[in-house]
């Protein structure tokens, strides 16, 4: 089985204007990498992808992929949900020569079984170059479409060849040591509390938001496949207040740089009694 790593799922930076702040942006990833993460994933969710529209996305990507990160080494975050569009996000990718998607079901409607998702990957698997490879994305309290494990592994027998991994963001860790059990594809985990656990099964990484800030310190866990019992206290912190906000916070809080705290709509700052829960005075 594949071994993943860690990859940071990219905070995106923006300047006054609103715009993506490409010069830290990159200067970010790069440091990331310095400080041993595997990879970057651009514009996931923890990167605000799905409020970032289409000539920004194109020079975000310019940008990281002309500087000293590995294209090989960065994901990017496909967020759409009609095929076409899709297609249209991963051909872009291909042509500043990514070959890694981390894929968004389609989320608009709700309530549909496996066979549609399953219709509506294959179609797009169809639509785009093979080089394209895939991993799958269980974020099922964001996007209210669930990929069930039978049809993960449906997909995967069927697509081999394009589907590199699946990321289960769900916070179920009965669900993803079902997905483990798959033993077809690596599992990574986007909840950092449940990383040692899923090690110790053969996991195969992290797309990991709190690794924005310690990346090494999760290479660690990772490694060790033992809790970093109060790293998981602060993740258990973070995910009680408004995610992606106090992420940026706590970025902007160790580096200095009071641009991380800039936010597109409709996500909007902390306010002070939930700052304190994630940046203690004094």
């Amino acid at each position: 089985m594949e071994r993943f790593g860690i990859y940071t799922a990219l905070l995106t930076p923006f300047t006054e204007r609103g715009d993506i702040d490409t010069d830290l942006l990159v200067r970010h990833a790069e440091a990331l990498l310095a400080e041993g993460a595997d990879g970057v994933a651009l514009y996931g969710t923890t990167g605000e992808g799905a409020s970032i529209g289409r000539q920004a996305r194109l020079r975000g990507i310019d940008a990281l992929t002309n500087s000293a990160v590995p294209r090989a080494r960065i994901v990017l975050g496909i967020c759409a949900p009609s095929v076409e569009d899709a297609a249209t996000q991963v051909e872009e990718g291909l042509a500043q020569g990514i070959e890694n998607f981390l894929l968004l079901p389609p989320f608009y409607f709700k309530g549909n079984g496996d066979d549609g998702l399953y219709d509506w990957h294959a179609e797009l698997f169809a639509r785009c170059d093979s080089r394209a490879r895939y991993i799958l994305y269980h974020i099922p309290q964001v996007t209210g479409v669930p990929l069930s494990v039978a049809l993960v592994g449906r997909l995967v027998a069927d697509f081999p060849a394009r589907i590199r991994a699946i990321k289960d963001s769900s916070g179920d860790w009965g669900n993803a040591e079902a997905l483990l059990g798959l033993n077809t594809i690596p599992v990574l985990i986007g909840d950092e509390r449940l990383l040692h656990r899923a090690a110790a099964l053969g996991g195969g990484g992290a797309i990991s938001g709190v690794a924005n800030l310690c990346p090494r310190r999760l290479k660690q866990l990772f490694d060790s496949a033992t809790e970093d019992r109060a790293l998981s206290e602060e993740v258990t912190r973070i995910v009680s207040v408004p995610v992606i906000p106090a992420l940026k916070a706590m970025l902007a809080e160790k580096s200095a740089e009071p641009a991380w705290e800039r936010l597109r709509a409709p996500l909007t700052p902390l306010n002070n009694s939930q700052r304190a829960v994630v940046i203690p005075a004094g």
